[in-house]
C-alpha cells in the first residue's frame, strides 16, 4: 500500500511539474513582441515597382482564362478521334459530315479549315457544327457577345446561316444571329448575339447551322462576351478586377518557359502574334496545349495599358527547354536582331520600321519601356553558353537603347548586369526560415528582380499556410526592396476545371463562369496596396520564430504601413510604440486569418477566407494588438 501511494504521489508530482511546464510555455508563447519604429529615421528607398505580375501560358491562363475568346479550338485543330471540341450537329432528319480540310484556308498562316458537308436540311431540320467552349460558355442575361467567323461555299448558296448560343440542359437558343449569305471566296463574317431573361451558367455552347445542303467551309470562329474597358480582343473583366486590387507596376511577359518553347520553332516568335488573327498561325506551348496567340505582344502591352504598369519585356535569348540552344556569333546574330526588331516595335515611334507595325496595328503611340530581360532560367542550358549569349545581347541592345536595364536570368561571371532574375518556389517552413535571406546580400551587386517566386501549399491556389508563407517572405522583400527593385509571384492564374491544371499552386482560380482569389492572392493584394516609398528603423524584442513584420512609410500620402504575420498556432500580443511621428488616434485595420493552415477558398466557396476591415486606437504613438493565430494583419496610421 504504502509503494502503491508513494507511485500516485509521485505521478501528481509529475503531472504538477508538466502543468507547470506547460503554462510557463504557453505564457512564452503569449508573452508580448515589443515592437519599436522610429518614424522619424528613414532607412532606404522602396523601389516604386517593387510588387507586380508574372503571366505565361500554362493552366490555361491565356485561352480558358485572362483571354476572353469563349470558343475552344477556334483554327479547327484535331487529333486521330477529330476535330477537338467540334461536333456535328444534325437537326432532325438533317444529314451532314465534317471533317478537316488541310488544303484551304483563309490565309498564308492559317492554311487549313473545317470541312462541313450537308446532304440534307432544311429550316425545320437545320444542320451545322457545334463548340462546347472553354469547359462551358458562361452566358449571363440582357447581355451582348460579339462574334465573327471565316467562312465560304461551293456550289449553291448556303444562306442564311443561323449562328446560336443554346442552353446544354434545355437545348433552347438563348440568342441567336444570322448571316444572309456566303460568297465562293473566303471572307470575315461578324455577328451579335444579344441574350434576353437567362440564367447566368456555364452549361451552354455555340452552334452554327444551315437549312440548305452544300458544302460550307469555316475558319477562326470566334465570340467574345464584354470585355474589360471593351477592348477589342481583350480581357476578361473579373479576372482583370482581381489583378488591379493587387495594384501590380509591372507585368513580366510573355513568359517563363512559354518564352523558350520545348523547341527552338516552339519560341514565343512575337512577330507571327501582331496583326490581324487570320495572319497568326498559333504555336504550342511548353505546358502540352496549342496557343492561339490571340494574347500577342500588342495585347500584352494593351494589357499594360489598362492596368497602368510598366512593361517588363522578356526576349528569347536562344535556349530552348529541350536542350536546345543556339551558339553565341554569327548564329545567334538573327535573334538579337530580332529582339532589336521587338523592342522598336514597342517603342519606336511610328516613323521606324516596327513603330509603324505597331502604328498599323492599331497603336501609333510608342510603350515606355524600362526593364528588359534576356532568356528565362538559362542555368538549366547545359551547354553554358549563357554567359556568352548574354553579353551578345547586351552589347548589342545598350549600343541601340543605352538607358535600358538589362536582366540575366541566371548569375553570371563575366560581366556585371543591370538586374539579377531569382527564382524560388518553396514550402511555407522554408519561407520561415529564409525571411531575411537579402538582410546581409552584396550591395555592389547588380540589383535583384525575383521575377518567380511562391509557397507551395494547397492545390490547385494556395492555403492559409501558404499565404502566411508568402507573406513573411514579402516583408523580407520589402526590408530589402533597396536592392529589390520587383517581385512576382508565379504562377499566376490556373483554370480549375478537371484537365485544367499544369503546376500548383496558382494565385487565382476560375472556371467559365467565375472566379475566386486564394488566400495568398490576399495577401499580395493587401502588401501591394499598403506600401510606403522609404522603411523606417525599428527593432522587435521577444519575437519568436513564427512572427515577421515590415514597416514603411508614405511621404507623399503621409501614411505609415505596418505589416505583420503570426504564423504561429497562438495567439500573439504586440506592443507597438511609434516615436518621432504625430498619429491620428485611430487606425485602419486590415487582417487575414484563419483556424487552420490548411483552410482555404475554392470555386464553390469563393470568400471562405478574405480580408476584414476594421480599426485600432492609438494613443500617444502606443497600441497593443493581439493578433489571432494564423494571421496577416496591415495597420495603416495617419500622420497628422
Amino acid at each position: 500500500m504504502r509503494l502503491k501511494t508513494f507511485a500516485r504521489c509521485a505521478a501528481l508530482l509529475n503531472l504538477s511539474l508538466l502543468c507547470l511546464a506547460s503554462n510557463q510555455f504557453l505564457q512564452a508563447q503569449n508573452s508580448p513582441v515589443k515592437l519599436t519604429i522610429h518614424a522619424d529615421r528613414p532607412v532606404s528607398a522602396v523601389s516604386p515597382t517593387l510588387y507586380g505580375l508574372m503571366t505565361e501560358e500554362i493552366n490555361y491562363s491565356y485561352d480558358g482564362g485572362l483571354y476572353a475568346e469563349m470558343v475552344r479550338n477556334r483554327t479547327f485543330r484535331g487529333d486521330w478521334s477529330g476535330v477537338n471540341f467540334w461536333y456535328l450537329v444534325e437537326g432532325g432528319n438533317s444529314a451532314a459530315k465534317m471533317e478537316a480540310d488541310k488544303a484551304t484556308g483563309p490565309s498564308s498562316a492559317l492554311t487549313a479549315s473545317l470541312r462541313l458537308d450537308v446532304q440534307k436540311a432544311d429550316a425545320q431540320n437545320q444542320a451545322g457544327v457545334l463548340n462546347t467552349g472553354w469547359w462551358g460558355m458562361a452566358v449571363k442575361a440582357s447581355t451582348e457577345y460579339k462574334g465573327s467567323f471565316y467562312a465560304k461555299a461551293s456550289g449553291s448558296d448556303m444562306g442564311p446561316i443561323t449562328v446560336s448560343l443554346v442552353s446544354d440542359d434545355t437545348g433552347k437558343a438563348l440568342a441567336t444571329a444570322t448571316i444572309a449569305s456566303l460568297t465562293g471566296d473566303w471572307k470575315q463574317y461578324s455577328f451579335t448575339l444579344k441574350t434576353a431573361a437567362a440564367q447566368a451558367s456555364a452549361s451552354n455552347h455555340l452552334a452554327i447551322t444551315v437549312a440548305h445542303p452544300g458544302t460550307l467551309w469555316l475558319q477562326l470562329v470566334s465570340l467574345f462576351p464584354p470585355t474589360y474597358r471593351n477592348r477589342t480582343n481583350g480581357f476578361r473583366s473579373d479576372l482583370m478586377e482581381k489583378l488591379a486590387a493587387m495594384h501590380p507596376t509591372f507585368l513580366r511577359f510573355p513568359g517563363g518557359n512559354y518564352l523558350e518553347g520545348d523547341h527552338i520553332k516552339e519560341r514565343f516568335n512575337w512577330k507571327e502574334t501582331i496583326g490581324p488573327l487570320v495572319d497568326r498561325p498559333t504555336h504550342r506551348s511548353p505546358w502540352n496545349y496549342q496557343s492561339s496567340d490571340g494574347m500577342g505582344l500588342l495585347e500584352f502591352l494593351g494589357w499594360c495599358e489598362d492596368l497602368n504598369m510598366n512593361p517588363l519585356l522578356a526576349v528569347y535569348a536562344g535556349y530552348s527547354l529541350q536542350q536546345e540552344h543556339v551558339n553565341p556569333g554569327p548564329d545567334l546574330e538573327p535573334y538579337v536582331q530580332d529582339a532589336l526588331d521587338e523592342i522598336e516595335y514597342v517603342t519606336g515611334s511610328a516613323d521606324t520600321k516596327w513603330g509603324a507595325e505597331r502604328a498599323k496595328d492599331g497603336h501609333p503611340q510608342p510603350f515606355k519601356l524600362t526593364y528588359v530581360e534576356i532568356g528565362n532560367e538559362d542555368q538549366f542550358d547545359h551547354s553554358g553558353s549563357y554567359e556568352a549569349r548574354y553579353a551578345q545581347f547586351y552589347k548589342a541592345i545598350k549600343a541601340k537603347y543605352p538607358d535600358l536595364q538589362l536582366i540575366a536570368t541566371t548569375p553570371i561571371n563575366n560581366m556585371r548586369p543591370d538586374v539579377q532574375d531569382d527564382h524560388y518556389y518553396v514550402r511555407a517552413t522554408k519561407n520561415f526560415q529564409d525571411a531575411n535571406h537579402y538582410d546581409k546580400a552584396d550591395r555592389n551587386g547588380p540589383k535583384i528582380f525575383v521575377g518567380e517566386w511562391a509557397t507551395r501549399e494547397g492545390a490547385p491556389t494556395p492555403n492559409m499556410g501558404a499565404a502566411l508563407g508568402d507573406a513573411a517572405w514579402m516583408t523580407g522583400l520589402e526590408r530589402n526592396s533597396d536592392l529589390i527593385v520587383m517581385a512576382s509571384y508565379a504562377p499566376l492564374l490556373t483554370n480549375v476545371n478537371p484537365g485544367g491544371l499544369q503546376w500548383d499552386t496558382d494565385l487565382i482560380g476560375y472556371n467559365a463562369e467565375k472566379s475566386y482569389g486564394s488566400p495568398s492572392f490576399y495577401a499580395q493584394a493587401m502588401f501591394g496596396s499598403h506600401l510606403g516609398d522609404h522603411t523606417l528603423a525599428s527593432t522587435a524584442d521577444g519575437a519568436g520564430a513564427k512572427f515577421f513584420y515590415s514597416i514603411t512609410a508614405g511621404a507623399a500620402k503621409k501614411k505609415l504601413y505596418l505589416k505583420l504575420v503570426n504564423a504561429a498556432s497562438t495567439p500573439q500580443a504586440v506592443d507597438i510604440d511609434l516615436e518621432g511621428a504625430k498619429l491620428a488616434s485611430t487606425a485602419k485595420l486590415i487582417s487575414l486569418a484563419a483556424k487552420d493552415t490548411q483552410a482555404t477558398n475554392s470555386i464553390d466557396r469563393p470568400e471562405f477566407l478574405k480580408p476584414v476591415d476594421s480599426s485600432v486606437t492609438v494613443t500617444g504613438g502606443q497600441l497593443r494588438r493581439t493578433m489571432p493565430q494564423f494571421a496577416i494583419e496591415v495597420i495603416e496610421f495617419d500622420q497628422q
